[in-house]
């Protein structure tokens, strides 16, 4: 009994881990550029390293969260991971560069074209998340 108790908490916890499926992310900015611009929304960018916990939080607690779900549908959803485990640049977009990101999660909403609208350097809750995506997009 105490064996199948710790098999469905393990497997509940891989079925909170996946992504959301009513998501869709892109992983291209000019893909997501190309999308804000057909739409009329703005871009949510999630800039991400493999290496940062954070970030890894974000994406397993916030973004599936029905919270963030609901205030993700009035953007084009972006995750770029701009670094591997390691620290290697994965950067194909230059975007720590261009947007000067030095933190993670750094959390950016651009215009279509990729201007800068709002930035936020760090973790967010679900409600938090929800409530800086309202209030920037």
């Amino acid at each position: 009994m105490k064996t199948l108790a710790m098999l469905l908490l393990a497997a509940s916890s891989l079925v909170s881990a996946q992504p959301v499926a009513d998501v869709k992310w892109e992983h291209s900015l000019p893909a997501a550029q190309a999308l804000a611009a057909k739409e009329g929304k703005p871009i949510f960018m999630d800039v991400y390293t493999d290496w940062c916990g954070w970030c890894t939080k974000l994406r397993e607690s916030t973004f599936p969260s029905p919270e963030a779900r609901a205030a993700l549908a009035g953007v084009v959803p972006l995750s770029l991971r701009t670094q591997d485990l390691q620290g290697n640049s994965t950067d194909e977009f230059g975007v720590q560069d261009k947007y000067g990101v030095k933190v993670y999660p750094t959390l950016l909403m651009l215009n279509a074209d990729g201007r800068l609208r709002a930035r936020h350097e760090g973790y967010l809750p679900p409600a938090q998340f929800a409530a800086w995506v309202a209030q920037n997009r």
